[in-house]
């Protein structure tokens, strides 16, 4: 058998092994932070064709204190720890300020070294490093492969294209991991085009959207959870990090010219004190409900008994948001930036604005009343979006990668 063909055999044949390698991965003190990429994961293994371990780096912080904030709940992550069935690791690194930006690839790669070698040590060979997020993560995987002699794959996923490539120290660093990688992905086809607008090779680029879990986010009897959510008038649903770049603000601003209007805004984050005396001032606080960072199987309530979501940010990716509320029967108004215009691409998905600013959310939830599509219709839209075919593709890439690792001459010995 030629080495060729001992290759394909081996593709079809043997599990994979993975090491999914990211910062932004969910732990037992922070259990939504980076809920996607271990949603993206959990599909992957359920197909049976792979196995997987994770090393989920978080900031080193002495203090675990709340009055800390975010540090202070890094500090409560555990070394170690099992999640639906995979074993993760939290090894600690170095985060210092001002001249975090240079130094956490490095700093990050440093720390997980030890766990990576400890997991061959102990026998998991894995086949390749699948690592989420390009800065620093990406670069610290790029770092680790070539240490380790393995493959790695490295999935952009927005603000580390479109924000941290305006560095000129971190777009070299980006740049160079790229080029180390064996394969590169990225949630939609405009941040594709900005990646090669940006210098990095539009031939080892694959767009691989994110799905919908279709299970998990399914309608609800809409009706009763209305009642009991207490959701009396037509209420829009924001849900993000409470930061700027979500446009929460956007949204709250627009219920002046929106007087039959509820807003339920889901997410925690720095500018709560902030959104909070925006609601005062406006004279809106009556409308207005601040409900945390919620469990996923809690949003979806809130998703289904919801008129709409509204998602006013400035900049994205793909937003997960987006499919998520359309899974429940749900439709959306979101602002035409990065990947969205490719999820909302029907009258039955929701409406698309131009950029976010009051006005706009304004106009766009007006227009989505006038003609508002069936929810049934809405959900049959998300049906077509489910990880199935995202899961395959990236299965291929990982196969791929490992195997053209393999020197030919090894295989025909």
């Amino acid at each position: 058998m030629s080495a060729a063909e001992l290759k394909g055999l081996l593709q079809t044949a043997m599990p994979l092994k993975i090491l999914t390698f990211s910062t932004l991965y969910p732990n037992a003190a922070k259990p939504h932070h980076g809920i996607f990429t271990e949603t993206a994961l959990r599909h992957q293994i359920a197909t049976g064709e792979l196995e997987a371990k994770v090393v989920a780096p978080v900031p080193w912080f002495p203090f675990s204190h709340e009055i800390f904030g975010e540090y202070g709940v890094f500090a409560r992550a555990p070394a170690r720890e099992t999640r639906v069935g995979v074993e993760i690791f939290h090894p600690r690194y170095v985060a210092l300020p001002k001249v975090n930006m240079y130094l956490a690839p490095f700093s990050i790669a440093h720390s997980a070294k030890s766990v990576l070698g400890r997991l061959l040590d102990e026998g998991y060979d894995f086949d390749v490093i699948d690592a989420h997020y390009f800065f620093p993560d990406g670069v610290a995987a790029a770092l680790l492969g070539k240490y380790f002699g393995k493959p790695v794959v490295i999935s952009a996923l927005g603000t580390d294209v479109n924000v941290i490539m305006k560095n000129p120290t971190a777009r070299k660093m980006i740049l160079w991991a790229s080029e180390q990688a064996a394969s590169v992905t990225t949630v939609c086809q405009s941040l594709k085009a900005t990646m090669v607008g940006l210098g990095m090779n539009d031939a080892g680029i694959t767009p691989l959207r994110n799905g919908v879990d279709l299970e998990l986010f399914k309608p609800v009897n809409r009706l009763t959870m209305r009642k009991r959510l207490e959701m009396d008038r037509f209420t829009l649903l924001s849900v993000g990090h409470l930061h700027a770049v979500k446009g929460h603000h956007h949204v709250i601003a627009a219920l002046k010219d929106l007087p039959d209007v509820a807003l339920m805004i889901a997410g925690s984050g720095p500018d709560r004190k902030r959104l909070e005396a925006q609601v005062l001032t406006l004279g809106v606080g009556d409308r207005v409900t601040f409900l945390g960072a919620l469990p996923q199987e809690q949003l979806r309530e809130y998703y289904g008994a919801a008129d709409a979501l509204v998602l006013a940010s400035d900049r994205e990716g793909w937003a997960n948001v987006l499919l998520e509320a359309m899974a429940c029967g749900t439709p959306v108004v979101a602002t035409a930036v990065g990947g969205t215009p490719e999820v909302v691409r029907s009258s039955a998905a929701g409406v698309l604005i131009a950029s976010p600013t009051p006005e706009n959310v304004t106009e766009g939830v007006r227009c989505l009343r006038a003609s508002y599509p069936d929810h049934a219709a809405t959900r049959a839209y998300a049906e077509a979006h489910g990880w199935a075919e995202t899961t395959r593709a990236k299965l291929r890439l990982f196969r791929h990668a490992a195997h053209s690792a393999i020197p030919d001459g090894v295989l025909s010995r």
